[in-house]
């Protein structure tokens, strides 16, 4: 039990350790896309693997997959993406059937359903991470664009200002509307872009104040200032919930791999325990439990779901 135990804490550190490298990876690309840009570089050698990966994610299915990896906040490329899942398919396939005495196809069929499941319940789990980011971020873009509106600035000039100071995801998508703007968008046109880009009905109560102050006039400064301040006693609200349901989010997680891990000891205690599997019943019941698990996974989430 203790070999067992202490051999699982080693595959979750090298799980974490190369989904580390991955993301070391994806800014290690960008620091070199920078230094290209600002020094210009020779062609480098690649390795195939590399190549490959970069072709695949230029291909549209690539960039439909970066949008959700992107809205989900995963630093990771595609290619990089789903290199992780099939390594982690595979090492769920070894280690089904060295640790559990799961053989196959029985451990085959785990590997696939477990990466079916991560890559669907990822998804579910972190859908508008991006969007959250984003609008956690709010209150400070009114604080900076209220003090340019002080200072004399433009909106234009309060935008470019936004872009420089405030991190991402916010600086890079003000970053965009002030070239889009430099470039010669109008101003409204490119507003309303940039409200389809973040469908955030805080950011469209933003959007909505800046262009009614910019045909009609008044005292923006002091507008941002309340909404900058209504925005931080909302996340002040969120944090206090998020705080108070941490614990039934942490259960939620728990709960359906105690089941999982009881089996899978119970497998290497007992010879041909997962045996009756093959069978019809077998069959009848482990989807049931499947359901039933997942089922109760996400009514918890659902619960704690508590939105302000």
């Amino acid at each position: 039990m203790t070999i067992a135990a202490l051999f699982s804490l080693a595959i979750l550190f090298l799980i974490f350790g190369i989904y580390s490298f991955l993301g070391y990876r994806a800014q290690k690309k960008e620091w070199k896309r920078r230094t290209e840009t600002w020094y210009g570089a020779g062609n480098k050698r690649k390795s195939y693997l590399v190549v490959l990966g970069d072709r695949f994610d230029q291909s549209p299915y690539a960039a439909k997959m970066y949008e959700k990896l992107q809205q989900a906040n995963v630093p990771l490329t595609p290619s990089e993406f789903y290199s992780m899942l099939i390594v982690g398919g595979m090492a769920v396939t070894v280690l089904s059937s060295t640790m559990f005495n799961i053989h196959m196809p029985i451990n085959l069929f785990i590997a696939i359903a477990l990466v079916v499941v991560t890559y669907y319940t990822l998804f579910a789990i972190r859908k508008n991470k991006y969007q959250q980011r984003f609008d956690s971020q709010l209150a400070e873009v009114c604080r900076l664009l209220g003090n340019a509106a002080r200072a004399g600035m433009t909106i234009t000039q309060g935008v470019e200002l936004v872009s420089r100071e405030v991190a991402n995801p916010a600086g890079g998508e003000f970053k965009r509307l002030a070239n889009e703007i430099r470039l010669g968008v109008d101003f409204d046109k490119a507003m309303v872009n940039f409200q389809k880009r973040i469908p955030s009905r805080d950011f469209k109560l933003f959007i909505a104040t800046l262009l009614i102050q910019k045909r009609a006039g008044g005292n923006l400064h002091s507008i941002l200032d309340g909404m900058a301040q209504t925005l931080e006693d909302r996340k002040i609200l969120n944090q206090t919930i998020q705080t108070m349901t941490a614990e039934q989010r942490y259960i939620s997680y728990i709960l359906p791999m105690i089941p999982i891990f009881l089996i899978l000891i119970m497998n290497t205690i007992m010879d041909d325990f997962l045996a009756p599997l093959s069978t019809i019943p077998g069959i009848i019941l482990l989807v049931l439990f499947i359901v039933g698990t997942f089922l109760t996974f996400f009514l918890v989430r659902k619960v704690t779901n508590i939105r302000v």
